[in-house]
């Protein structure tokens, strides 16, 4: 009888950590993603030593690269690692963020995967949780503008498009990730990669802007902790529209 109860309690729970993923492999775009990518999703974990059921990452993406990195950890490992990157194939607007709907503009700052969407009309694509507080204080109130994705296809008017091929491996990996755990996906999205030398041009092509120079002057302290850490910095969003960003 013990033994009895013990296998159940073992299914029950196996079933509670799986359920998100049974939810999703309801739809037909996720179920073909999987035939078609998990072999090389399985290679990929294992070359770096990854187990899936233990998976975090971290997404940052690049504007003036066109690329979104993927770095990844076991939930037992301090320390993220970069294993795959993903090149946007379609921008929109200029380096700086949104401020209001309509800009054209891909935003930049913190911030989450917030919606999982199967049934896109980009195939499939990853929900960021634009406008966050920041944006909300500095952005033009009421017209903020929203639905900002990293998706499929090649087309945008403010989201992060890395065609059919990169959305089917990426959507899933996140999916193993939320399934193994992962309450929150993290996503900063960057002007471009935040070194001193690139951090100095974007300070004099827009020297005066200080609304723009004060969110790079923020991001940069995230990138360059993340950088020399490989660990999540935390962060604190001000009254002001600012950032705290500590190690």
């Amino acid at each position: 009888m013990v033994r009895i109860i013990y296998l159940l309690l073992i299914f029950l729970f196996s079933a509670t950590t799986d359920s998100f993923k049974v939810d999703q492999l309801r739809y037909a775009r996720v179920r073909e993603s999987y035939e078609e990518k998990e072999s090389k999703l399985i290679k990929l974990f294992h070359d770096n030593s990854i187990n899936r059921n233990k998976l975090r990452i971290y997404l940052r993406a690049f504007k003036e690269e066109k690329k979104i990195e993927l770095w990844a950890k076991n939930s037992t490992d301090s320390k993220y690692k970069l294993i795959k990157e993903y090149k946007i194939c379609r921008t929109s607007g200029k380096l700086g963020p949104k401020r209001e709907q309509g800009d054209k503009q891909i935003p930049e700052g913190f911030y989450h995967i917030d919606r999982f969407n199967p049934y896109s009309n980009f195939y499939l694509s990853l929900g960021i949780n634009y406008p966050n507080k920041s944006d909300k204080i500095l952005g033009e109130k009421g017209n903020l503008g929203g639905d900002i994705f990293i998706h499929g296809s090649c087309v945008t008017i403010g989201c992060l498009p890395i065609t059919n091929d990169g959305i089917k491996e990426l959507y899933i990996i996140c999916v193993e990730a939320k399934n193994s755990g992962q309450n929150t996906i993290p996503v900063t999205i960057f002007p471009t990669e935040l070194t001193e030398s690139n951090f100095k041009k974007l300070g004099y092509k827009n020297s005066g802007n200080d609304n723009n120079l004060n969110l790079w002057t923020d991001l940069k302290k995230g990138y360059d902790i993340f950088n020399e850490t490989k660990k999540l910095p935390a962060i604190r969003f001000l009254d002001s529209g600012r950032h705290i960003i500590k190690r």
